[in-house]
């Protein structure tokens, strides 16, 4: 009775997984309950996913996969690609792949696309050339990349961890590296042959650059403020030394603004020059040495200077960072429909003292207003651009009622705030590799001292940000699954599994039943994703490999392979339903390209998987 009440719900969450209606994540737990309910499970049994090592370092890589997109580690990659292709599409199309798959043998195929994504689609619209023509490749390599190390994919993890459950050795970090390396390349050749036949050419609007323009450092630029923004000393002996900024009343009278103020701190003993920056607000008062950061026009400005015995130090023309660093930056927000601030003046409204934040400029309708902004009505539609502390951003994110901020403080602070440390999440990532490649520690520590690392050393701003970066849907579902097997194990339904694909291929020898695992978990992996396909196949294949007398290990590799061949739809891996939209792609252009290479792919890896790993 066990048995069969264990298959029907299997057998109802993979229809939940394919139908998509519902979220995996909750999909699992769904199932988790019921099996609890039935008694199938006790409570333990059905937690015990949550103090697996597998979720732990999951969610630990989570946080290290995200260190090294925000230091731009993984970014750099991305900008030599110009510079290494030429004027070559073809060469472009190969570099992009190969750089693809090196990124993705340590971050998720999810993250990786997300990073490459903006990357390159800006690249091909500078070429002129359909970024549909990247993207679906994008997404196959960033999945093929899986197999390039134990921590690059969740169903490497997941069958390691079946194999030390059974008593066997775990997997080495590069042991499925040769396969990968085949796999990859195999790949990229298929792809450079169909991808000016079976890819789409026709360019339409999804592919547009223009949701890549709000990051701060564009806006400054589309604002068009890096030539308006001066850094002015204040010297001993100046007039505006001890007073406040509401007493200078610079807007009225120059026509400039202080964004922010850089000061050398005075207090107690100070063995190297400490400097710090704070926002600029009416309160501030002006200390000698100070060094000021003035938004305005270049006469106004010199004005300023002359008449206060100041030093024009350094004209920002292109730096403009000037206006960004970690603690401080800049936004555009937008009026809603029903904003108080409509047909009110900046000066009247307050907004600095209502939300500590600078108005910087005015995009009306494509016009921007940048002097004399103070006496300006807004008007519904109007663009703000405003600066100020990320904190204060995003508070100010959180207001519905009368402002939207565009874009993502939050993700442009931690930006800011790794700046400059690639070479840290790097020697981090070094770190890693080599506690894991020389077994020092057991994997999952290695992979948390990584995680921490990142943190305690500014590559991610702090735990809030690294919680963000969790994905905690992949977690949750990955920790839901583990305890099926259990339930499987449990009620004989792993080896009756076993038995019947045994039975059903046995004639043909280990290799022939190696064979029909790997199918079967291929074409569950179009529908299911590949984390929850390897939960359900990794322990089946195990036991298949047991009754053969076989190697686990070759069925172990295969499972771990075919779980990250989802090409021929756009629903089981999110790289795909990425790609999807960016690209403008239809579902036949995954049929079309995907079934292919699945087939290709069937055919060298039942070749060198067991040639590498023998049965």
């Amino acid at each position: 009775m066990q048995l069969t009440l264990t298959f029907i719900i299997l057998a109802m969450t993979i229809v939940l997984f394919m139908t998509n209606r519902l979220r995996g994540d909750l999909v699992a737990l769904m199932a988790l309950l019921v099996f609890v309910i039935t008694g199938i499970l006790t409570p333990a049994e059905a937690l015990s996913g949550f103090s697996n090592s597998v979720v732990i370092m999951i969610a630990a890589l989570f946080v290290v996969g995200a260190g090294i997109l925000r230091t731009g580690l993984a970014g750099m990659a991305g900008n030599l690609l110009l510079k290494w292709s030429g004027d070559s599409e073809l060469k472009l199309f190969i570099l992009l792949l190969v750089i693809v798959a090196s990124v993705g043998a340590f971050m998720s195929n999810t993250g990786t696309v997300a990073l490459m994504l903006p990357i390159v689609v800006s690249i091909a619209m500078s070429i002129k050339v359909s970024p549909s023509k990247f993207l679906l490749p994008l997404s196959y390599i960033a999945s093929m990349s899986g197999l390039m190390t134990l921590i690059a994919s969740p169903p490497n993890l997941i069958v390691s961890q079946t194999l030390v459950d059974a008593g066997y050795e775990k997997l080495g970090f590069f042991t499925i590296t040769p396969i990968g390396i085949i796999a990859t390349i195999t790949a990229i050749i298929y792809l450079v042959v169909i991808r000016n036949v079976l890819l789409p050419k026709e360019e339409n609007r999804s592919q547009s650059d223009t949701g890549y323009k709000l990051s701060p450092q564009k806006l400054v630029k589309e604002y068009d403020l890096d030539d308006k923004l001066f850094r002015i000393g204040v010297p001993k002996g100046s007039k505006i030394i001890d007073q406040a900024l509401s007493e200078l009343k610079l807007p009225a009278t120059y026509h400039i603004y202080v964004m922010k103020i850089q000061r050398r701190a005075t207090e107690g003993i100070n063995l190297l020059p400490i400097t710090y920056q704070e926002m600029a607000g009416p309160t501030s008062i002006i200390q000698e040495n100070d060094v000021l950061y003035i938004q305005g026009m270049a006469p106004d400005v010199e004005n300023f200077v002359l008449d206060n015995d100041l030093q024009l130090e350094i004209l920002a023309n292109d730096d403009v960072q000037e206006l960004i660093s970690k603690n401080i930056g800049v936004a555009e927000i937008l009026l809603t429909p029903s904003s108080s601030l409509i047909g009110e003046t900046v000066s009247k409204i307050g907004f600095r003292e209502k939300y500590n934040l600078n108005i910087l400029g005015i995009n009306r309708k494509g016009k921007y207003l940048l002097q004399e902004m103070a006496e300006q009505k807004l008007r519904f539609g109007d663009a703000i651009l405003v600066q100020g502390t990320w904190e204060e951003i995003d508070l100010l994110s959180r207001e519905t009622q009368d402002v939207v901020v565009v874009g993502q403080p939050r993700e442009h602070a931690g930006l800011a705030a790794a700046s400059g440390k690639a070479w840290v999440a790097g020697m981090i990532m070094l770190l890693i590799v080599g506690l894991m490649v020389f077994e020092v520690l057991d994997a999952v520590i290695a992979v948390l001292i990584g995680a921490i690392l990142m943190i305690l050393t500014g590559c991610l701003r702090n735990m809030d940000d690294a919680y963000s970066k969790m994905n905690f849907e992949s977690i949750v579902l990955v920790a839901a699954m583990l305890p099926m097997a259990t339930a499987l194990q449990k009620t004989g339904g792993m080896t009756l599994l076993a038995d019947g694909i045994i039975s059903l291929l046995g004639d043909f020898g280990a290799y022939g039943v190696l064979m029909g695992i790997y199918a079967l978990t291929v074409v569950f992996g179009q529908f299911v994703s590949n984390t929850a396909t390897a939960v359900l196949f990794a322990p089946i294949a195990l036991a298949a490999a047991q009754t053969m007398d076989a190697s686990p290990y070759t069925f172990m590799i295969a499972v771990a392979a075919a779980a990250g061949m989802a090409f021929a739809t756009p629903i089981a891996s999110p790289t795909n339903s990425l790609v999807m939209t960016a690209g403008g792609y239809k579902f036949t252009d995954f049929v079309k390209v995907g079934i292919p290479l699945q087939i290709i792919m069937f055919i060298i890896m039942m070749i060198v998987i067991p040639l590498l790993f023998p049965l």
